[in-house]
């Protein structure tokens, strides 16, 4: 049997839910830098759609199973810098990343190979630039423009070959034959890079192709891409460092970048330069240890991508397993590096194929009738409750807009903490969930309405009533729950949007239930307003007349009274 309705106490309970309602809007408006608005997706705020389409070293189509975990190492790499909202699909051969708002470049980043490994440095040496072609000079005065290459003869100054425009053709074409030249010396040297069957298994044949890739490397990005290429870990490499200032001949790799355990970024301020910080695991820091013992004053090349981003000369033995990447590196750039040597090495090379920027027009027009279509439903509700229930239908409409109030704040809060970001299916949970809270004070209502008809009044059947409809609206949402915990874990994309939105809003409609409906229809059922007693104007005025005629037609209880002779 329940409880009186004495027992209960509705101003602890309406105290409580409004304390909650301060302290989570106190959340909102006082912590984070951000607008006290939900963040949106792609599909809402527009952002930015980047394609990376994989590289097979062999030429041929890239392994399901590698692509998979290049997807996966993807998602971890997005999760750890912090971008919100981004979805990391398989399309073919292609890993596709979709970014939401302002936060592309940071996606286009994403697919880098991160492959690290330690190399001596055999020797290096500045670039020397390439020169340009030069103007035509003026009628009748010599060239003294460099020849490009070696071997280049400079260009006729006689005045039979100056002079007017016509001297413009003759003048630039040894500077485009120089340039042609080295061009071919640096296919020639990406070749040597590119096919191992080029360089022969002796050590010293590989090292004198080495110094030859070496002495034809300008590490000009504008005449060839000298970097393309495999890196073949147990062969020289020639690599370009320092901007593309520098070139170094490096010996074979004597340590991978596997073997580090963590990667951060900071600031050294005895330098004035920002830095990568790099711990060891235990093999690793052993080999390195040993090296930096065996090669003090001499270089290590930290090479990412078979690019030097740091070349420092030992100053003493390194041991302990921790050791720095200095470059020159940019906070950004020091962090980016940090984050993909931390998330681990792609098995595939990327490019990025394709960087499109996503309008949220067709998004925010959808919104736009997503909302309308929720206020319609959610005035029809209201209709409904006023029609049916009157004044126990403003408690629901009550209700309604105090649910709203509390999922409203902790969309604010999920976007700040766990980078949530509301799309349209989350929209479209959203407005499902307004039936399932809806759903609840039904349930309650028709119970007292049982309970009336059993010819108890309003007061009486509140209490009974209640400790009835609990049980029927706790196994009502906790199916409703269930569903949506199982459809978050097993659906992908868009569908765990909805699927979370639709159980965070189960959960909220029990809060709302327990320390607001039921204790206003507490508190309501002990006025002693004449309006509020009014069954009629509670919607109970039929079935109170309904009790009211069972209980007079029940047979009356106790000892008969029997007339004495």
């Amino acid at each position: 049997m329940a409880a009186p309705a004495g027992h209960l106490r509705p101003g602890r309970y309406l105290a409580f839910f409004a304390l909650i309602v301060v302290a989570l809007y106190a959340l909102v408006f006082f912590t984070g830098s951000g607008k006290p608005t939900p963040k949106l997706g792609i599909d809402l705020q527009g952002g930015t759609r980047v394609t990376l389409t994989a590289r097979n070293p062999d030429g041929g189509d890239p392994p399901r199973e590698s692509l998979e975990q290049a997807r996966s190492i993807i998602e971890r790499r997005v999760n750890g810098i912090g971008v919100s909202g981004t979805e990391v699909v398989l399309d073919g051969s292609n890993v596709v990343i979709t970014v939401p708002g302002e936060q592309g470049d940071q996606a286009k980043t994403l697919g880098k190979t991160a492959k690290l490994g330690f190399r001596k440095v055999v020797t290096s040496q500045p670039v020397t630039p390439v020169p340009q072609p030069s103007a035509p000079p003026a009628s009748g005065t010599p060239s003294s423009a460099p020849p490009s290459s070696p071997g280049a003869s400079a260009p006729p100054s006689s005045p039979a070959n100056g002079g007017g425009g016509a001297a413009g053709a003759p003048q630039q074409q040894p500077d485009e034959n120089a340039d042609e030249k080295t061009k071919r010396e640096i296919e020639e040297a990406r070749n040597l890079r590119q096919n191992p069957d080029l360089l022969s298994t002796d050590q010293a044949k590989q090292a004198a192709a080495a110094e030859k890739a070496f002495a034809a490397l300008n590490c000009d990005p504008k005449i060839a891409d000298p970097l393309v290429g495999n890196d073949l870990t147990d062969k020289p490499l020639v690599a370009c460092g320092d901007k593309n200032t520098m070139k170094y001949l490096l010996e074979p790799e004597f340590l991978p970048g596997t073997e580090i355990s963590d990667a951060s970024s900071g600031y050294d301020t005895q330098n004035s330069q920002w830095v990568v910080n790099l711990n060891f695991k235990g093999d690793g820091s052993r080999i390195w240890g040993d090296f930096t013992s065996k090669n003090v004053q001499k270089q290590a090349a930290f090479v990412l991508d078979t690019q030097v981003v740091s070349a420092p000369t030992i100053q003493s033995a390194i041991l302990g397993g921790q050791t720095q990447i200095t470059g020159r590196f940019s906070q950004t750039e020091a962090k980016d590096l940090a984050d993909v040597l931390k998330y681990g090495s792609l098995p595939l090379s990327f490019e990025s194929s394709d960087a499109t920027t996503v309008s949220a027009t067709l998004g925010l027009a959808s919104l736009q009738a997503g909302l309308i279509a929720g206020g319609i439903g959610l005035l029809a509700v209201f209709i409904y409750c006023m029609f049916y229930y009157r004044l126990l239908g403003l408690l629901t409409i009550l209700s309604l807009g105090l649910s709203f109030t509390i999922v409203y704040g902790v969309l604010v809060l999920l976007g700040r903490w766990i980078g949530y970001t509301l799309d349209l299916a989350g929209v479209a949970g959203l407005i499902i969930a307004i039936g399932i809270t809806a759903d609840s004070f039904v349930i309650y209502f028709e119970r007292l309405k049982d309970e009336i008809r059993e010819g108890r009044t309003f007061r009486s059947a509140v209490p009974r009533g209640w400790s009835r409809a609990q049980r029927t609206i706790l196994a009502a949402d906790a199916v409703s729950f269930l569903a949506a915990a199982v459809l978050y874990l097993l659906a992908v994309g868009d569908v765990k949007g909805f699927a979370f939105t639709l159980g965070m809003s189960t959960v909220l409609d029990l809060v709302v239930v327990y320390l607001v409906t039921h204790p206003l229809v507490a508190m309501v059922s002990r006025s002693k307003s004449k309006f509020l007693s009014n069954p009629k104007n509670l919607g109970l005025g039929a079935v109170q007349q309904l009790g009211s005629e069972r209980k007079a037609a029940r047979p009356a209880t106790g000892r008969p009274n029997v007339k004495e002779a």
